[in-house]
């Protein structure tokens, strides 16, 4: 390990290296397995590419199964998707130990040179599966209705730190007895004023009002420019 990313190893809630302006704005999408985080990023790629110049970098543990989805998908051209083997729980390699996603992703965006924002997809994991602030500039959040009506009051580092929430799969709330407004207040409660999308991103337009709040924080980060 570089000593760079040994320094990001001990201080994980150190800023990212590079300013607005110098680099891409950097998303990290997490949440637990089957939430759908790989189709909010397929469906945030259909939005968004048009206008940006967007990469993505996915973590499977022992394949590249959802980058292989992506560019199965043609969501974008397939130079602009990799995949990392994390080979351990997928909290570690965005949270603990993060170089091999930081390699990534800093030879994606040098190889492609106009990317505009970056998107890094977690593997699976738990309601304690957050990124590193050094990996990643804003966070997303992923649970769904199936998972149950109670995952917001449960908490979690996930839903209640996330920059933005996202209660997916809103279609299937009364096939498995779930409440999405009980979801969303609780969520609310939570999240001391963070925001909350409730939706299903496999709709048509589904993941229109998640990829109006990433133009909003690419808004930002850009102004921020020095």
């Amino acid at each position: 390990m570089g000593v760079d990313h040994d320094h990001r190893f001990r201080n994980r809630e150190a800023p990212a290296a590079g300013r607005p302006g110098e680099r891409p704005l950097r998303i990290g999408v997490g949440g637990p397995v089957g939430s759908g985080k790989t189709s909010l990023v397929a469906g945030l790629c259909r939005t968004l590419g048009p206008a940006l110049s967007v990469a993505v970098v996915t973590n499977d543990i022992f394949t590249s199964e959802d980058a292989e989805a992506l560019r199965r998908a043609g969501v974008l051209p397939p130079e602009r998707i990799v995949a990392v083997e994390t080979g351990c729980c997928p909290h570690t390699a965005i949270r603990d130990d993060i170089s091999a996603n930081i390699d990534a992703i800093e030879a994606l965006e040098r190889r492609l040179g106009d990317v505009e924002l970056t998107l890094v997809e977690s593997g699976g994991d738990n309601l304690t599966a957050i990124f590193s602030r050094a990996l990643v500039d804003k966070q997303i959040f992923v649970i769904d209705t199936a998972g149950g009506d109670d995952i917001p009051r449960k908490g979690g580092p996930g839903i209640a730190t996330a920059d933005l929430l996202v209660i997916n799969k809103t279609d299937l709330a009364s096939f498995v007895g779930s409440n999405v407004e009980r979801m969303k207040a609780d969520a609310r409660i939570r999240r001391g004023g963070r925001p909350v999308i409730a939706t299903a991103v496999t709709a048509d337009k589904g993941a229109d009002a998640v990829a109006a709040w990433v133009q909003e924080a690419r808004d930002r980060w850009l102004a921020a420019s020095p």
